[in-house]
């Protein structure tokens, strides 16, 4: 049997251990020794990018995207695919552990797409971007944490909070969208949404494309 390998750890902003595995040819990234994501179910991931690209695609004009989380950059490969040339993807990642570890040639996880001239990538918090944002996105995608109710540090609620998702859509351009991904189902969010304003469908994914735990991809129309 093949043993899980601890390649790095570092330290989350609220103390907490954050370490990256990997087991047979699977990355794994696990916080407090729980595991938040893997190579092995990226499929919703992916799922939310193209639902959140579907109307800007292989448009000549200048779009904008904001990534929130970079996680194992599968959210990113899928945007990045949907996207014309004149696109700019901003990703936002809080850990700048994550970043490194994607960036990584050995690890063979995101380098490649992270080296994307198309692509700009910030270590920081979302929600300082969002502050300074007004107007600048045509489609925002939120991977951040396990979903506005499934949260493994507390202070990610802000962005899921009334206040925030105010924030977030006015950082939106007109017809912009918001997709935002969930482990589960969350009805309180979905209205939550509504009553920022925005025209809320969700979608349901599977983490992978045969099979898997099923997962909640909501998606908000300005």
């Amino acid at each position: 049997m093949k043993k899980t390998i601890l390649l790095d750890q570092a330290t989350t902003p609220d103390g907490r251990p954050m370490t990256l595995h990997e087991h047979d040819g699977v990355f794994m990234i696990r916080v407090d020794g729980v595991e938040l994501m893997s190579t092995r179910q990226h499929h919703s991931e992916e799922k939310l990018a193209e639902l959140a690209c579907a109307q800007i695609g292989k448009q000549s004009g200048n779009a904008r995207v904001l990534i929130g989380g970079l996680g194992l950059g599968f959210t990113l490969r899928a945007a990045l695919g949907a996207l014309g040339s004149n696109t700019t993807v901003v990703v936002v990642e809080l850990m700048p552990a994550v970043i490194r570890w994607n960036q990584n040639p050995d690890h063979k996880l995101a380098a490649d797409a992270m080296a994307d001239p198309r692509v700009e990538v910030i270590a920081g918090d979302v929600v300082d971007v969002l502050k300074t944002s007004r107007g600048q996105f045509d489609a925002i995608i939120l991977d951040v944490d396990n979903g506005a109710s499934g949260l493994t540090a507390a202070a990610n609620s802000r962005l899921y909070s009334a206040t925030g998702l105010a924030m977030i859509r006015s950082a939106l351009r007109p017809d912009g969208c918001l997709a935002v991904w969930s482990a589960d189902a969350d009805p309180a969010f979905v209205e939550r949404m509504g009553q920022a304003g925005f025209a809320v469908t969700v979608e349901r994914a599977r983490s992978r494309p045969t099979g898997g735990s099923w997962n909640s991809l909501f998606i908000g129309r300005r």
